[in-house]
């Protein structure tokens, strides 16, 4: 059942944010955990988005223009609403003086904004660069996955990561590091592309091909070496190198990653991933994503009537403000984001089958009139789906 295998993406939704947040809260070091989490979340959005609109391009009422609105609706009911709320705070209390830039970050450009400052200031918005990054993302994949031809999808998903990879080759030659390499849509869409690539390409039974079963163990290792290699003083064009292959190394391992959770991975990892408060954690990681930066402001403002240091990367701050963090995505998912999301079964991606009409064959997998094989996996009629559904979360 695939909402049951979907239970491990939460649980790799919930190892992502934790990336994030310790990466924020704990690590003194400017940790790179936190940047692999957002990573993460890239492939797993690139894959979800792509699966539930190829999902819908199988069904023989499918219609594009259908698809595409309620792609669209379904995407605002789950972010804008949260999102803006933020937004709405920071504007209230104006966090670090932040009134004067919040038209940027209302648009979604809050990545172009850091790349021109070259600063993350302010800094209590600098999350939302990847926000930004997946709308951008969202304004322009949509098209492509719901009108090219179906064989095309995968092809495209490897020029764009060539692409990517292209332009990460481009910097160095510019002498000088700054945060548009990393911020710029370019920088990203390679990981969004390989969540992509992997919705295209695999389906219930189909087998990792050999050269990536051979090839993601050498990369996980040469990953760990370069992370391990870091705080160590290098020649500029190795550090140059060394920044273009920890951003690339870990691409194949968190994709595969990401589908054999899709898939189920079974014995200790896989109910592991599975317990009920991890899950629990990735299904409001949007949330804990959203709100942990703006909590981690009041929380240092508050430090006065704090009896631990929370002024100072470390285990007072993460403890305090992970759980506040914690505390205020959980009530924003039970009153706030989970009603909205209900709503989603106003748009459903094909138009629900007329009533009293006989199904498209007698059951999934069987082959009509001898001719082709139908589809095993139709979506069910939104109507029927619980109002929470795992893949429609970020």
């Amino acid at each position: 059942m695939r909402i049951a295998r979907d239970r491990q993406l939460d649980g790799l939704r919930a190892v992502a944010v934790t990336m994030v947040l310790y990466g924020h809260f704990f690590a003194a070091d400017g940790s790179y955990w936190g940047h692999i989490g957002v990573r993460l979340f890239f492939v797993l959005s690139g894959f979800l988005i792509t699966r539930l609109l190829l999902d819908a391009r199988e069904d023989a009422r499918f219609e594009p223009a259908t698809a595409l609105k309620s792609f669209y609706a379904r995407r605002a009911l789950r972010i804008f609403p949260p999102y803006f709320a933020v937004l709405g705070i920071v504007w209230l209390i104006d966090l670090e003086s932040s009134k004067t830039v919040l038209a940027w970050h209302a648009l979604y450009l809050s990545n172009f904004w850091y790349a021109l400052q070259d600063a993350w200031t302010p800094w209590v918005l600098c999350h939302t660069w990847s926000l930004s990054i997946e709308e951008q993302f969202y304004v322009i994949w949509p098209l492509i996955v719901l009108i090219a031809p179906r064989r095309s999808i995968a092809a495209i998903c490897l020029g764009v990561i060539a692409c990517s990879i292209a332009y990460r080759f481009y910097w160095p030659f510019t002498g000088t590091p700054s945060l548009a390499r990393d911020l710029l849509p370019p920088a990203s869409m390679d990981a969004l592309a390989s969540g992509a690539l992997l919705a295209a390409y695999r389906s219930k039974n189909a087998a990792w091909p050999q050269w990536a079963r051979l090839s993601w163990m050498p990369l996980l290792s040469a990953s760990v070496v370069l992370f391990w290699l870091r705080p160590v003083s290098l020649t500029p064009m190795l550090e140059w190198l060394g920044w273009i292959g920890l951003e690339v190394f870990p691409l194949l391992p968190l994709t595969m990653l990401v589908g054999s959770c899709s898939r189920g991975i079974d014995g200790y990892l896989g109910r592991l991933a599975e317990l009920p408060p991890v899950t629990a954690l990735g299904r409001i990681s949007y949330g804990v994503y959203l709100y942990h930066a703006i909590v981690l402001a009041l929380v240092v403002k508050a430090q006065p009537w704090i009896p631990v240091n929370v002024s100072e990367q470390g285990i007072g701050r993460f403890l305090v403000a992970g759980a506040a963090t914690l505390l205020i995505a959980s009530i924003s998912w039970l009153a706030f984001e989970e009603p909205l999301n209900a709503l989603k079964r106003h748009f459903p991606y094909v138009r629900p089958r007329a009533s009293g009409a006989l199904p498209l064959s007698p059951k999934a997998g069987d082959r009509i009139g001898g001719g082709r094989r139908t589809p095993a996996y139709r979506p069910e009629p939104i109507s029927s789906r619980k109002s929470f559904q795992p893949s429609d979360l970020r």
